[in-house]
């Protein structure tokens, strides 16, 4: 009875007051939202000519973006160690994929990129991000002495599985894919403490390879020099960039309103995919757009806030993971939007969360269910953490047990 009486006087451990970070699905929402208003607006054209439906793309990606929000919601409920333990498993089904729709993939615009699965087509590449981002974090955690310390056992393995991936991707073509996994892998090696001077060395052999593939590669090498004067061919190489930019002339400050875009009347292609930014700028205008990047900045921001505290709860994995995802999303945003304004060459990634197709909305929803549980984790982990010590100090007989 005693004893009982004892356990019942014990300081039950406190939860967080919040168990999840409530800003972060706001702007995920918020985006998600946003996404699907302008790809209405973008889409109405095209989808009247193909289909004599003109929201027949709205209500496809309505329903992208429901399904999206049921797969956030389930991600947020599986253990981040369940990733940890199947990451190999993740990728391998990856690299099944990848084979697969090279022999029986769907070719849209010369590239055989997607699985034909009834209702949408699924493109294993936006999975292949994710599984090697999830599969890198596992194995910083496993490997960390040996990416800080050998050059070939811990920082040079990765790279490995990083070309194998790439071979495949390659072959569909998608070069855009293969350099925000390249970009993003060399920033989870920085995080995890590899040395200076690999890291550089490797870099510097990821451009000169990146070049290689450009200049060797007649419609890559296209992309290139209509992206430096776009002008030169305005109905040729450069038509899709003239187009564009020509979209964010016509929005100045303040955009022509929403719907109110002359550039989406089959003028500019992919309007409501690749270029759905254009869109943006014509009708929202730069305003609208600064606003756009704003929130989108606060998600990266969001991420690494989020893996830096796992980090400082020593979750390890969900640090990596999270800062992974942060870097993701920056980079891709950052390429959708340089191509759309004339800044990189023509890459065809979508805008994160906004851009029409089912696939990457799916993914990233992902993505942002494994922040949303990996800061839930941390909450948890700190908050046993500071109710352990609290309990330590208030009992002097248990410290002095523990220590002797």
């Amino acid at each position: 009875m005693s004893q009982l009486g004892a356990s019942l006087n014990q300081p039950k451990q406190p939860l967080p007051e919040t168990l999840y970070d409530r800003q972060l699905i706001w702007i995920a929402l918020a985006l998600m939202a946003f996404g699907l208003i302008m790809v209405t607006s973008a889409s109405i054209p095209v989808s009247s000519r193909l289909t004599d439906q003109p929201f027949h793309f709205m209500i496809r990606h309505g329903i992208f973006l429901v399904f999206s929000v049921v797969i956030l919601a389930t991600v947020i409920q599986v253990p981040t160690q369940v990733w940890f333990k199947y990451s190999a498993h993740l990728l391998g089904i990856t690299f099944v994929l990848l084979v697969v729709v090279l022999f029986g993939g769907k070719s849209v615009n010369g590239a055989s990129r997607w699985i034909p699965l009834g209702f949408f087509n699924f493109q294993p590449a936006e999975l292949a991000k994710l599984s090697l981002f999830t599969f890198m974090s596992s194995y910083m955690v496993r490997k960390q002495d040996e990416v800080r310390e050998s050059f070939f056992g811990g920082f040079f393995k990765p790279f490995i599985v990083f070309s194998a991936l790439a071979v495949l991707l390659l072959r569909q073509p998608d070069l855009g894919t293969v350099i925000v996994m390249l970009v993003t892998l060399f920033g989870m090696l920085f995080i995890g403490g590899a040395k200076l001077w690999q890291f550089l060395a490797l870099m510097v052999a990821g451009i000169f390879a990146v070049v290689l593939l450009i200049i060797f590669e007649p419609y890559r090498m296209r992309r290139v020099t209509s992206f430096l004067d776009p002008w030169e061919d305005p109905f040729g190489s450069g038509y899709q960039l003239t187009q564009s930019l020509m979209a964010f002339g016509r929005g100045e400050w303040f955009g022509r309103g929403l719907g109110n875009s002359i550039q989406k009347l089959e003028y500019l292609p992919e309007a409501h995919t690749d270029f759905v930014f254009a869109v943006v700028g014509e009708e929202l205008g730069f305003v609208g757009v600064m606003l756009i990047l704003l929130v989108i900045f606060a998600l990266v921001i969001k991420a690494i806030t989020i893996g830096k505290k796992a980090f400082d709860a020593r979750q390890d994995f969900g640090g990596y993971l999270a800062f992974a995802i942060g870097i993701w999303f920056a980079f891709q945003t950052l390429v959708n939007v340089g191509a759309a304004a004339g800044m990189v060459p023509t890459k065809g990634l979508t805008l994160p969360l906004i851009s029409y197709g089912g696939s990457s909305l799916s993914i990233m929803a992902v993505a942002v269910g494994l922040l949303l549980r990996i800061d839930f984790e941390t909450r948890l982990a700190v908050g046993k953490e500071g109710s352990a010590e609290e309990q330590t100090q208030s009992d002097p007989e248990q410290l002095e047990e523990q220590h002797g």
